[in-house]
């Protein structure tokens, strides 16, 4: 399986995602940004180490509230400039221009979750941070704090099944209700909270042993540079959304942002 996606500088490709995502903020209509999700979706199956189970899942929770997207601005529609124009889809004839809009939308949201998706899915989060501190000088403190709460989630999953057991044991059972539900999580909250804090402190004690004193000129075991492959990527993303709206002005489709709803 390829993994040329993972092996990308992180902080490049989260520009690129950015960028691209503020780009197609600007267009507004269908076909744009419906080509634009199928070439981001190939690119992701072709050149990318993903977890497939997951990013289906997800895709799919996405496509569901975009279908909801669609369907409400259809029914919620303001008064079409052209209501005689129509389009006949299924049982209904509706305004063509309030299914542009709610196509546009939907398939915009559609764009924004592949490209946000080929992110997530071959991008190591402390690669990522390490890589901003490199490339960006995010300041150290922030960046070092930032992976430590990273850290943490896990062991407080862990240490809340542990707390439901230990409940459990004791005789504790699961709360029925709303009001119930609320109690028993304060009673989880507090015990999370001081081991999170315990973790904190210990935390920051070793950090100031080990020498870390927040300073932005140190040195790094793991080092990210930009390279070539990064740079074309990028290249490569800005030139296919280029030809995409020039293929789509060709077409008579394309359409810029003018505040439309």
């Amino acid at each position: 399986m390829c993994s040329f996606l993972n092996q990308l500088n992180p902080s490049l490709k989260a520009i690129t995602v950015v960028l691209l995502v503020c780009l197609l903020t600007f267009v507004f209509d269908p076909f744009t940004p419906l080509i634009y999700c199928m070439f981001t979706v190939m690119v992701t199956i072709i050149c990318g180490k993903v977890a497939w189970k997951w990013y289906t899942l997800y895709f799919s929770v996405i496509f569901l509230l975009s279908f909801g997207m669609l369907w409400t601005t259809i029914a919620f529609a303001d008064q079409p400039t052209n209501p005689g124009v129509t389009m006949h889809i299924l049982f209904w004839d509706l305004p063509k221009e309030d299914v542009t809009v709610a196509a546009a939308l939907t398939l915009r949201m559609l764009a924004f979750a592949s490209l946000s998706f080929m992110f997530i899915f071959t991008t190591n989060m402390v690669d990522f941070i390490l890589s901003v501190m490199q490339q960006f000088k995010l300041p150290p403190k922030l960046a070092y704090g930032v992976l430590a709460g990273y850290r943490f989630l896990p062991l407080i999953k862990e240490e809340l099944i542990q707390i439901r057991s230990a409940h459990r044991i004791r005789g504790i059972h699961r709360a029925n209700g709303i009001k119930g539900s609320i109690q028993q999580y304060k009673r989880f909250a507090i015990p999370l909270l001081a081991g999170a804090i315990r973790k904190a402190e210990r935390t920051a004690i070793a950090m100031e042993s080990k020498g870390f004193n927040g300073d932005r000129d140190r040195t790094f075991y793991r080092q990210f540079t930009l390279k070539w492959k990064d740079w074309g990527f990028l290249g490569m993303m800005l030139i296919v959304f280029l030809i995409t709206v020039l293929f789509s002005m060709k077409l008579g489709y394309f359409s810029w942002y003018k505040g439309q709803f």
